[in-house]
């Protein structure tokens, strides 16, 4: 028996059929695949900047203003490496949004909340409002994960996760420790604080000094990933590792 007969293949009839888009009339968010979401825009739609890779339909696609939503978000953003700007979707189609082959979860906020770290937050409804918390206690102990994307309200939101993602029980007898790296979400009344142990530093995170760990306390949930996101770096097209910018300048804010 050769490799070729080994190997499953598909007529280019059959290869059709079976990636066509699955239409659910009704929805706005729709997972075509775990790692694609179908996005029916009717008006507008906040996503992550860059994460469109088709669309139909007669649609803009806006980078959002560094003023909006007030100044005092923008001075967030501007001292935040964790949260880029969103896109704006605006009219009447469909698009397809994809984040680096990352699992997309889909929510349904009614008149509750979340928080979800900046690079995990794929798309939500204009619906929801946003706001960029940084975490009091957590300043001066660490340069990264000292913010996050609030949401709260009525409608749709997709998150990112490298993997399978895994919601922990929070209560006041038994508090959770996680990885800054692998936590995507956690309950919106939970005020995470930030710990450091360098005894751990073998097991958490990547070693080579002290080890921080995010400690949730309280009555709530915590969503954690299998993975370990350094936001800080990112890869050049030559494969190297470089240390990513540290957001926006504050001349940014009135360029």
């Amino acid at each position: 028996m050769t490799y070729a007969d080994q190997t499953p293949t598909k007529s280019l009839s059959e290869f059709v059929s079976d990636t066509a888009e699955r239409d659910n009339p009704g929805e706005v968010f729709e997972l075509e695949s775990s790692r694609m979401l179908e996005v029916k825009v009717r008006s507008r739609i906040w996503s992550k900047l860059g994460a469109m890779v088709a669309y139909k339909g007669n649609l803009t696609f806006k980078r959002e203003g560094m003023l909006e939503g007030g100044v005092m978000k923008a001075l967030m953003r501007a001292v935040s490496s964790e949260m880029e700007p969103l896109a704006k979707i605006e009219g009447q189609g469909v698009c397809y949004l994809a984040d680096q082959g990352k699992e997309i979860t889909i929510l349904r906020l009614q008149g509750d909340g979340l928080n979800v770290n900046g690079n995990d937050l794929l798309a939500f409804e204009d619906t929801v409002s946003h706001d960029i918390t940084m975490h009091r206690r957590m300043a001066g102990v660490a340069a990264g994960g000292l913010f996050s994307v609030k949401l709260h309200g009525q409608g749709m939101v997709a998150i990112l996760s490298h993997g399978t993602p895994l919601t922990l029980r929070v209560t006041p007898q038994t508090p959770i420790f996680t990885d800054p790296n692998a936590t995507v979400a956690w309950s919106e009344n939970l005020q995470p604080q930030m710990r450091v142990d360098a005894n751990l530093r073998s097991f958490l995170g990547r070693g080579g000094g002290e080890t921080l760990q995010m400690v949730f306390q309280g009555d709530g949930f915590v969503v954690v990933q299998p993975y370990e996101e350094h936001a800080g770096l990112r890869s050049d097209d030559s494969g190297n590792s470089n240390q990513r910018g540290g957001g926006v300048g504050l001349g940014d804010l009135f360029g």
